[in-house]
């Protein structure tokens, strides 16, 4: 027996992934061992004997390109750009404080460049859960409080074990919670339900987690929420709600129809599914590419 990964379900192709790990027999022309109510469960998604399409594309990787270990572990420089990023976003909150929310030049650098710095800011708590800032796993987990200042809410402390979710249980409809849901799936599978999703995706991936599955609450959790509202508090106070407004409309515009919010489909989507999804495939669909442009800059290579 073999495990078989889901990669995608055949009505949400370009933005609803699919969600299940479930034994499957070596012969490919095998029936799943599935009840009979089960049926349209089956068909709803592809079956593989093979490994997920990460596990396949970093073999292809490292065999194409050995010396691509050396640059695994720690980046130094990391903490120090970050900063920088973070210092940008509390000036332009600072500089924000007496705008209206609805002005142009408001909505403008909340967007122009907001967006880019707090997505930024989220692609650096992905490699901080990762420990690719400081050697110390400890020094990485409060770093990314300091750099969840400028999303406007705490959420580094949670996405750490969420995350770590993700890579162990690949596929699995109960752990992978950047998984959409069954009821994405079948509510947000044509294009007005797509546009929806990309445009407040950032609520699905902010809010999915807490309704799939729980993760124990830390001492990390209790400073990571201690910590932002302390700054919210003392913005609010100092300076007025519009600059922790900003904050979060930026947030919003990161996570939603911006340009590095790409990378989001560069990462998990599928543009050629297999023809015959009810069967058997020797080989995933590949719900991964590359991307050598310029946003690699602000997103710490995620998608190279």
């Amino acid at each position: 027996m073999e495990e078989t990964v889901v990669t995608q379900r055949p009505n949400g192709t370009s933005s609803t992934p699919s969600k299940t790990t479930t034994p499957i027999p070596h012969d490919p022309h095998a029936a799943p061992p599935f009840e009979a109510h089960d049926v349209q469960r089956i068909l709803d998604f592809y079956w593989t004997n093979a490994k997920d399409p990460h596990t396949i594309r970093r073999k292809e990787i490292l065999k194409k390109y050995p010396k691509v270990t050396k640059l695994c572990g720690h980046e130094p420089l990391t903490k120090y750009i970050s900063f920088c990023v973070v210092m940008l976003q509390l000036s332009l909150a600072y500089y924000l404080r007496n705008t209206s929310p609805l002005s142009f030049k408001f909505l403008a650098l909340a967007y122009g460049i907001g967006g880019f710095c707090n997505q930024n800011c989220f692609l650096c708590i992905h490699e901080l859960s990762h420990n690719l800032g400081f050697k110390k796993p400890l020094h990485n987990k409060l770093f990314s409080i300091f750099v969840n200042i400028p999303i406007g809410i705490p959420y580094s402390a949670s996405f750490l074990p969420y995350h770590q979710l993700h890579h162990k249980f690949l596929g699995d409809e109960t752990y992978d919670t950047d998984l959409p849901t069954k009821f994405e799936a079948m509510f947000l599978s044509s294009v007005l339900g797509k546009a929806f999703f990309a445009t407040f995706q950032i609520f699905f991936y902010a809010l999915r987690p807490m309704f799939i599955t729980q993760i124990k609450f830390t001492y990390i959790h209790l400073l990571n929420v201690i910590a932002q509202f302390f700054v919210d508090y003392l913005m609010i106070k100092f300076w007025g709600p519009k600059s922790v407004l900003y904050f979060v409309l930026s947030s919003f515009f990161a996570g939603s129809l911006h340009p590095t919010a790409g990378h989001f489909v560069s990462e998990h989507y599928i543009f050629k599914p297999p023809k015959n999804y009810h069967a058997f495939v020797d080989t995933p669909p590949i719900e991964t590419y590359s991307y050598y442009g310029l946003l690699n800059l602000v997103t710490w290579n995620v998608v190279l």
